[in-house]
């Protein structure tokens, strides 16, 4: 017979495993989002005192018509998501920052990233400003989850969108960003915004992403962005019309023995691809696919090592069926002897 101090303690402990479960502490399915009390997609993870932070942006559904141009993505805010392992759901630690509390930002709070240095986190973030150019700001925070306080300015000397940042095993931060069309990189070419700028087309080299060296401070260029260069095996540049390898947005940049690995999307071929290189400003030699095309039309992710093994994280629409509404995914990324990286087939049983 149970007397009442176990059946309460059974009824506690069931009642214990139901709100884990509930949390989403564990058992969720390969494929499965990590989330889906919000809608979320780019997800920039990152590893900090030995917790997995993600930093998503929001999707949200609004009523209201879209004129294209990448409109659409009118995200007002930033949530950020922790991970307590592999196989746990992602909990959503509330708003981290919300564009009404930006001084030079008007709307569209695209794809973030975030970055620690001396007891502070740092979160970079694209947005327009006043006049409709993209620009990238940064927030600081004494915690990871924030609420982040945005810098009164964009940082000096940045433009287009999907920042990304590497703090190197030297202490160096470099940044990598843009993104063509609705990004405006084609906008810069002359080093000031034109309203009718071109991408290149045909056998013209396509366009590479920026990157710059953040300054002590975090907040700052060192100096102007340079145009990455990612060049095929013969160290030719990739070609404007080569939209299965040529970078169109989305990149990120991480280091494997000793190499750098600047992965991106291919936008209008859906594909995730990555180039290498000994020097984290390039040049980049094309290598391969990381992941085909998924459900949705924008590709982003990153790629991180966490509890000694390596993963990337990406979003899909495959739950809403609309481009604008995703839910952010990982699936665990393998490297060969050679050091490329084994394509990810992320519903694979």
């Amino acid at each position: 017979m149970i007397n009442a101090t176990t059946f309460r303690g059974l009824t506690l402990g069931l009642l214990a495993v139901a709100s884990l479960a509930l949390m989403g502490c564990d058992g969720r399915k390969k494929g499965e989002p990590l989330i889906t009390s919000i809608w979320t997609a780019d997800p920039s993870a990152h590893v900090f005192n030995g917790k997995l932070y993600i930093y998503p942006s929001h999707d949200l559904q609004k009523d209201k018509s879209y004129k294209g141009d990448g409109d659409q993505y009118d995200m007002d805010d930033y949530h950020v998501l922790t991970l307590s392992g592999p196989k746990a759901f992602a909990v959503d630690s509330g708003e981290a920052l919300n564009v009404k509390d930006v001084p030079w930002a008007a709307q569209q709070m695209w794809a973030p990233d975030a970055a620690y240095r001396d007891k502070t986190y740092y979160l970079y973030f694209p947005a327009k400003d006043k006049d409709g150019i993209f620009r990238i700001g940064v927030a600081t925070s004494p915690s990871p989850t924030g609420p982040f306080k945005a810098n009164p300015t964009p940082i000096e000397g940045s433009f287009s969108m999907d920042p990304a940042v590497l703090v190197d095993k030297d202490g160096k931060a470099y940044m990598v960003f843009g993104g063509l069309w609705g990004g405006q990189l084609e906008r810069w070419q002359t080093g000031t915004y034109d309203p009718n700028g071109q991408a290149p087309t045909g056998s013209a080299p396509a366009l590479g992403p920026r990157i710059a060296i953040l300054d002590k401070t975090m907040t700052a260029f060192e100096g102007p962005a340079k145009e990455i260069s990612i060049v095929d095996a013969s160290g030719a540049p990739l070609r404007a019309s080569d939209e299965r390898r040529r970078f169109f947005e989305g990149a990120w940049l991480h280091t494997y023995n000793g190499k750098y690995y600047l992965s991106y999307s291919t936008g209008t071929s859906h594909l995730l691809v990555y180039a290498t290189s000994d020097n984290p400003l390039g040049p980049y030699t094309f290598r391969g696919t990381i992941l085909d095309p998924v459900a949705g039309w924008t590709t982003h992710h990153s790629i991180v090592k966490y509890h000694g093994k390596w993963y990337l994280f990406y979003h899909d629409a495959a739950l809403s069926k609309k481009d604008n509404l995703r839910t952010v995914k990982m699936a665990e990324l393998f490297y060969e002897k050679d050091g490329s990286i084994r394509k990810v087939e992320p519903n694979k049983k």
